[in-house]
Protein backbone atom coordinates (compact mmCIF):
# COMPACT_ATOMS: atom_id res chain seq x y z
CA UNK A 1 0.00 0.00 0.00
CA UNK A 2 0.97 3.59 -0.73
CA UNK A 3 3.24 5.43 2.22
CA UNK A 4 1.55 8.71 3.52
CA UNK A 5 1.48 11.64 1.16
CA UNK A 6 3.42 9.44 -1.29
CA UNK A 7 1.36 10.07 -4.15
CA UNK A 8 -1.03 12.37 -2.82
CA UNK A 9 -1.16 16.08 -4.21
CA UNK A 10 -0.88 17.64 -0.60
CA UNK A 11 0.86 20.47 0.78
CA UNK A 12 1.58 18.36 3.74
CA UNK A 13 4.83 17.24 2.77
CA UNK A 14 7.75 15.77 4.50
CA UNK A 15 8.69 17.24 8.17
CA UNK A 16 5.16 19.81 7.97
CA UNK A 17 2.87 16.84 8.15
CA UNK A 18 2.39 16.15 12.03
CA UNK A 19 2.04 12.12 11.42
CA UNK A 20 5.71 12.18 9.45
CA UNK A 21 7.22 14.76 11.80
CA UNK A 22 6.36 12.28 15.14
CA UNK A 23 7.82 9.50 13.28
CA UNK A 24 10.50 10.69 12.41
CA UNK A 25 11.22 12.05 15.55
CA UNK A 26 11.38 8.17 16.86
CA UNK A 27 14.28 6.75 14.67
CA UNK A 28 16.85 6.86 17.28
CA UNK A 29 19.29 3.76 18.17
CA UNK A 30 17.41 0.25 20.35
CA UNK A 31 17.51 1.13 24.16
CA UNK A 32 18.28 -1.64 26.43
CA UNK A 33 15.36 -2.45 28.71
CA UNK A 34 16.13 -1.41 31.73
CA UNK A 35 12.84 -1.61 33.69
CA UNK A 36 11.61 -4.63 35.49
CA UNK A 37 7.87 -4.21 35.04
CA UNK A 38 5.18 -1.52 32.79
CA UNK A 39 2.07 -0.29 34.96
CA UNK A 40 -0.99 1.90 34.25
CA UNK A 41 -1.66 4.56 36.61
CA UNK A 42 -4.68 7.23 36.30
CA UNK A 43 -3.92 10.81 36.31
CA UNK A 44 -5.49 12.74 39.11
CA UNK A 45 -5.93 15.96 37.78
CA UNK A 46 -6.35 15.37 33.77
CA UNK A 47 -8.45 12.06 34.71
CA UNK A 48 -5.87 10.39 31.53
CA UNK A 49 -3.95 7.16 31.87
CA UNK A 50 -0.53 7.11 31.95
CA UNK A 51 2.08 4.45 31.32
CA UNK A 52 4.84 3.93 33.68
CA UNK A 53 8.28 1.75 34.08
CA UNK A 54 8.80 0.72 37.43
CA UNK A 55 7.11 3.69 38.47
CA UNK A 56 8.17 6.32 36.46
CA UNK A 57 6.34 7.97 33.77
CA UNK A 58 7.22 7.20 30.31
CA UNK A 59 7.58 9.91 27.80
CA UNK A 60 7.15 10.15 24.20
CA UNK A 61 10.17 11.31 21.85
CA UNK A 62 9.16 15.25 21.82
CA UNK A 63 9.13 14.45 26.03
CA UNK A 64 5.23 14.63 26.67
CA UNK A 65 4.27 12.31 29.32
CA UNK A 66 3.16 9.39 27.73
CA UNK A 67 -0.96 9.73 28.81
CA UNK A 68 -4.21 8.02 26.67
CA UNK A 69 -7.57 8.71 27.08
CA UNK A 70 -8.20 5.14 28.48
CA UNK A 71 -7.28 2.45 30.77
CA UNK A 72 -7.70 -0.19 27.95
CA UNK A 73 -5.68 2.07 25.65
CA UNK A 74 -2.88 3.05 27.67
CA UNK A 75 -2.67 -0.89 28.99
CA UNK A 76 -2.12 -1.68 25.13
CA UNK A 77 1.22 0.14 25.27
CA UNK A 78 2.17 -1.40 28.82
CA UNK A 79 1.81 -4.80 27.41
CA UNK A 80 3.82 -3.73 24.49
CA UNK A 81 6.84 -2.72 26.91
CA UNK A 82 6.03 -5.52 28.92
CA UNK A 83 6.77 -8.14 26.09
CA UNK A 84 9.83 -6.17 24.76
CA UNK A 85 12.94 -8.44 26.00
CA UNK A 86 16.73 -6.76 25.71
CA UNK A 87 15.78 -4.30 23.28
CA UNK A 88 12.91 -1.62 23.30
CA UNK A 89 12.20 -1.57 19.88
CA UNK A 90 9.02 1.12 18.65
CA UNK A 91 8.61 -0.93 15.06
CA UNK A 92 7.55 -3.88 17.35
CA UNK A 93 5.18 -1.82 19.42
CA UNK A 94 2.49 -0.26 16.95
CA UNK A 95 0.10 0.89 19.97
CA UNK A 96 3.21 3.31 21.19
CA UNK A 97 3.55 4.26 17.84
CA UNK A 98 0.39 5.36 17.41
CA UNK A 99 0.40 6.90 20.89
CA UNK A 100 3.49 8.91 20.32
CA UNK A 101 2.21 10.54 16.74
CA UNK A 102 -0.95 11.30 17.96
CA UNK A 103 0.63 13.14 21.27
CA UNK A 104 3.91 14.51 19.09
CA UNK A 105 2.09 14.92 16.06
CA UNK A 106 -1.57 15.02 15.44
CA UNK A 107 -3.00 16.58 18.00
CA UNK A 108 -1.00 20.14 17.23
CA UNK A 109 -2.94 19.37 13.82
CA UNK A 110 -5.66 17.19 13.49
CA UNK A 111 -6.36 19.08 10.30
CA UNK A 112 -3.99 18.18 8.49
CA UNK A 113 -4.44 14.53 8.92
CA UNK A 114 -8.58 14.76 8.68
CA UNK A 115 -7.68 15.95 5.03
CA UNK A 116 -5.19 13.54 4.78
CA UNK A 117 -7.87 10.32 5.03
CA UNK A 118 -10.38 12.60 3.21
CA UNK A 119 -8.09 12.47 0.34
CA UNK A 120 -8.42 8.74 -0.14
CA UNK A 121 -11.72 8.66 0.43
CA UNK A 122 -11.95 10.71 -3.14
CA UNK A 123 -9.67 7.90 -5.06
CA UNK A 124 -10.75 4.74 -2.41
CA UNK A 125 -9.60 1.21 -3.22
CA UNK A 126 -13.30 -0.32 -2.91
CA UNK A 127 -14.43 2.32 -5.92
CA UNK A 128 -11.95 0.88 -8.46
CA UNK A 129 -12.67 -3.05 -10.04
CA UNK A 130 -11.09 -4.73 -12.25
CA UNK A 131 -12.68 -5.62 -15.54
CA UNK A 132 -11.20 -9.28 -15.87
CA UNK A 133 -10.85 -12.08 -14.84
CA UNK A 134 -14.49 -13.09 -13.26
CA UNK A 135 -12.76 -14.80 -10.35
CA UNK A 136 -11.52 -11.46 -9.30
CA UNK A 137 -14.24 -9.37 -10.22
CA UNK A 138 -16.80 -11.44 -8.36
CA UNK A 139 -14.03 -11.40 -4.97
CA UNK A 140 -13.72 -7.53 -5.45
CA UNK A 141 -17.58 -7.60 -5.50
CA UNK A 142 -18.43 -10.01 -2.94
CA UNK A 143 -15.86 -7.62 -0.45
CA UNK A 144 -16.08 -4.51 -1.55
CA UNK A 145 -19.64 -3.83 -2.36
CA UNK A 146 -20.21 -4.41 1.43
CA UNK A 147 -18.29 -0.96 2.01
CA UNK A 148 -20.24 0.80 -0.70
CA UNK A 149 -23.44 -0.13 0.38
CA UNK A 150 -22.27 0.55 4.23
CA UNK A 151 -20.94 4.69 2.94
CA UNK A 152 -24.29 5.31 1.51
CA UNK A 153 -26.52 3.61 4.04
CA UNK A 154 -24.88 5.18 7.08
CA UNK A 155 -22.67 7.73 5.65
CA UNK A 156 -25.07 9.17 3.16
CA UNK A 157 -22.20 9.05 0.65
CA UNK A 158 -23.44 7.66 -2.23
CA UNK A 159 -19.47 6.61 -4.44
CA UNK A 160 -19.19 5.91 -8.13
CA UNK A 161 -17.33 3.05 -9.56
CA UNK A 162 -14.75 2.29 -12.44
CA UNK A 163 -13.44 -0.28 -14.16
CA UNK A 164 -9.13 0.27 -14.19
CA UNK A 165 -6.80 2.71 -12.92
CA UNK A 166 -8.22 5.39 -14.27
CA UNK A 167 -9.25 8.34 -11.68
CA UNK A 168 -12.64 9.07 -11.58
CA UNK A 169 -14.01 12.40 -9.68
CA UNK A 170 -16.83 11.16 -7.33
CA UNK A 171 -19.37 13.41 -5.97
CA UNK A 172 -18.17 16.27 -4.28
CA UNK A 173 -21.52 15.34 -1.96
CA UNK A 174 -19.94 12.16 -1.20
CA UNK A 175 -16.77 13.55 -0.25
CA UNK A 176 -18.58 15.92 2.26
CA UNK A 177 -20.59 13.36 4.23
CA UNK A 178 -17.32 11.40 4.82
CA UNK A 179 -15.81 14.43 5.85
CA UNK A 180 -18.83 15.19 8.41
CA UNK A 181 -18.31 11.89 9.80
CA UNK A 182 -14.81 12.69 10.10
CA UNK A 183 -15.11 15.63 12.28
CA UNK A 184 -17.05 13.50 14.52
CA UNK A 185 -14.09 11.52 15.15
CA UNK A 186 -11.05 14.37 15.43
CA UNK A 187 -9.79 13.38 19.00
CA UNK A 188 -5.67 12.30 18.31
CA UNK A 189 -5.79 8.88 19.04
CA UNK A 190 -8.97 7.39 17.66
CA UNK A 191 -7.77 10.05 14.34
CA UNK A 192 -4.06 8.33 14.43
CA UNK A 193 -5.55 5.06 14.50
CA UNK A 194 -8.13 5.61 11.38
CA UNK A 195 -4.81 7.04 9.59
CA UNK A 196 -2.88 3.91 9.89
CA UNK A 197 -5.79 1.69 8.63
CA UNK A 198 -6.52 3.94 5.79
CA UNK A 199 -2.72 4.24 4.65
CA UNK A 200 -2.61 0.26 5.35
CA UNK A 201 -5.35 -0.57 3.44
CA UNK A 202 -5.67 2.07 0.39
CA UNK A 203 -9.18 2.94 1.78
CA UNK A 204 -10.90 5.51 4.02
CA UNK A 205 -13.68 3.64 4.10
CA UNK A 206 -12.57 0.70 5.21
CA UNK A 207 -11.36 2.56 8.10
CA UNK A 208 -14.60 3.97 8.80
CA UNK A 209 -16.03 0.85 8.46
CA UNK A 210 -13.63 -0.71 11.26
CA UNK A 211 -14.31 1.98 13.83
CA UNK A 212 -18.14 2.13 13.01
CA UNK A 213 -17.94 -1.80 13.78
CA UNK A 214 -19.25 -2.86 10.76
CA UNK A 215 -16.58 -5.29 9.54
CA UNK A 216 -13.92 -6.66 12.13
CA UNK A 217 -10.30 -5.73 11.95
CA UNK A 218 -9.35 -9.42 10.13
CA UNK A 219 -12.04 -8.73 7.59
CA UNK A 220 -10.53 -5.27 7.15
CA UNK A 221 -7.35 -6.52 6.23
CA UNK A 222 -9.11 -9.57 3.66
CA UNK A 223 -10.84 -6.85 2.44
CA UNK A 224 -7.86 -4.57 1.38
CA UNK A 225 -6.22 -7.35 -0.01
CA UNK A 226 -8.56 -9.14 -2.21
CA UNK A 227 -5.95 -8.39 -5.34
CA UNK A 228 -2.97 -9.44 -3.91
CA UNK A 229 -4.58 -12.70 -2.12
CA UNK A 230 -5.56 -13.50 -5.28
CA UNK A 231 -2.40 -13.09 -7.13
CA UNK A 232 -0.66 -14.96 -4.77
CA UNK A 233 -3.28 -17.63 -4.99
CA UNK A 234 -2.09 -17.52 -8.87
CA UNK A 235 1.63 -16.78 -8.75
CA UNK A 236 2.99 -17.70 -4.38
CA UNK A 237 4.54 -15.32 -2.64
CA UNK A 238 8.21 -15.32 -1.84
CA UNK A 239 9.26 -14.67 1.89
CA UNK A 240 10.24 -11.16 2.46
CA UNK A 241 7.12 -10.32 0.61
CA UNK A 242 5.44 -12.04 3.59
CA UNK A 243 7.33 -10.84 5.92
CA UNK A 244 6.54 -7.20 4.99
CA UNK A 245 2.78 -8.13 4.85
CA UNK A 246 2.66 -9.78 8.32
CA UNK A 247 4.43 -6.18 9.57
CA UNK A 248 1.73 -4.32 7.76
CA UNK A 249 -0.91 -6.51 9.44
CA UNK A 250 0.14 -6.35 12.80
CA UNK A 251 -0.30 -2.61 12.64
CA UNK A 252 -3.21 -2.80 11.37
CA UNK A 253 -4.84 -5.11 14.13
CA UNK A 254 -3.00 -3.22 16.38
CA UNK A 255 -4.77 0.45 15.36
CA UNK A 256 -7.75 -1.52 15.19
CA UNK A 257 -7.59 -2.82 18.90
CA UNK A 258 -6.59 0.77 19.93
CA UNK A 259 -10.17 2.09 18.42
CA UNK A 260 -11.84 -0.23 20.40
CA UNK A 261 -9.80 0.26 23.52
CA UNK A 262 -10.73 4.07 22.83
CA UNK A 263 -14.70 3.29 23.04
CA UNK A 264 -14.50 1.80 26.82
CA UNK A 265 -14.44 5.37 27.71
CA UNK A 266 -18.09 5.95 26.49
CA UNK A 267 -18.68 2.72 27.95
CA UNK A 268 -17.61 3.34 31.11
Amino acid sequence: MRDILSDLDTPFISDENPMKRAQKQMRTPLPKRFYKAASVRQDGESGSFVVELDGKQVRTPGRAVLALPTEAAARLVADEFEAQTDEINPFDMPVLRIANTAIDGVSTDTQAVLEDILRYSSSDLVCYRADGPDSLVERQSEAWDRIIDWARASLGARFVLAEGVMHIDQPREAIGAVGVHLKMREEPFRLSALHVITSLTGSALIALAVDAGEISSEEAWAYAHVDEDWNIAQWGEDAEASKMRAAKKRDLLAAAALIDALKSKAAA
